[in-house]
């Protein structure tokens, strides 16, 4: 993501490691930082929870329980109080580091929470939708890009309807980011998680019978429920139908056994419950923008 020219045009260049340019709200606060300079354990930190979204560059985030490395399209939400040291191994004046801090008021999280957990309940099992509280590194859908895009720009060019606009973005925003922690965490413990949870057991059952035939009939009767109400609450939790789940899950195995060159392309295909090479030919592109034999020639060079 770009900077828009609004912001250069309000930005003050004061320092070269971790300069700030603040746009503020009534309830939230974006902060836009800048360093030309390589530098080490800078420390940061807020009193409310916080996401921080890498725009440009790279940096080392150094938090309570882990080391990774952030790059564009990337983002962490952290808990209020959390401290950040930050390692910027590679910025300078030509190829200067930027990322954003947007800090948000507890009360209108919360209220966001109410309203989503009146509006679109989860299903018992899984209780009450409910904003992150610990840090939770993700990599950013296109509808979070969008929306942190959109809210840059608006601040930055300073329109006068900028507060009820900004508003309804939080509201959309806070949701998504609590919609893609609970997705997380259902997806990566489907098997812990599979005896309290019927999606959780659906999601594993999928997975350990991707060769097979998946009929949406049989995985209505294994989380006992009627169709409309297993395609509502699987939209529900996971954001996509039951049938884009599958195709992708069939398409990630797929990318896995195309690096085995003593599988044929058509074997791979059969292998992941495809039963029309061209039918796999036609998902795989579109889930990953290339051919299967493209993707595995590339790969071969990586």
């Amino acid at each position: 993501m770009y900077l828009p020219p609004a912001h250069y045009n309000n930005r003050r260049l004061e320092t070269l490691v971790e300069n700030r340019t603040v746009y503020s709200l009534e309830q939230a606060e974006l902060n836009i930082y800048e360093t030309q300079l390589v530098a080490e354990k800078v420390e940061l930190t807020f009193n409310s929870p916080v996401l921080a979204s890498m725009l440009r560059g790279k940096k080392v985030m150094h938090l309570k329980d882990k080391v990774f490395d952030f790059f564009p399209g990337e983002s962490v939400v952290l808990p209020a109080g959390e401290l950040m040291q930050i390692d910027f191994p590679e910025a300078n004046m030509q190829n200067p580091t930027h990322c954003l801090a947007l800090a948000m008021d507890p009360h209108s999280i919360q209220q966001v929470m109410v309203l989503l957990n009146e509006q679109r309940p989860r299903l018992e099992e899984h209780g009450e939708w409910k904003f992150t509280d610990f840090n939770f590194h993700f990599t950013n859908d296109l509808a979070i890009n969008q929306i942190i895009t959109r809210l840059v720009w608006l601040l930055a060019e300073n329109h006068p309807s900028k507060a009820v606009f900004a508003d309804f973005m939080l509201k959309e925003l806070i949701i998504r980011l609590a919609q893609t922690d609970a997705r997380t965490v259902m997806l990566d413990k489907a098997s812990q998680l599979q005896t309290e949870s019927r999606l959780a057991f659906v999601v594993q059952y999928i997975r350990d019978h991707l060769e097979e035939p998946l009929q949406i009939e049989d995985l209505c009767r294994k989380a006992c429920m009627s169709q409309a109400h297993f395609f509502r609450c699987f939209k529900n939790e996971f954001g996509l139908s039951p049938l884009d789940f599958i195709q992708g899950e069939r398409i990630k195995l797929a990318r896995k056994l195309l690096g085995d060159h003593r599988l044929t392309i058509s074997e791979v295909c059969y292998q992941c419950g495809f039963n029309s090479l061209s039918y796999f030919n036609k998902v795989f592109k579109r889930f990953t923008g290339l051919t299967s034999s493209a993707y595995r020639l590339q790969s071969t060079y990586k």
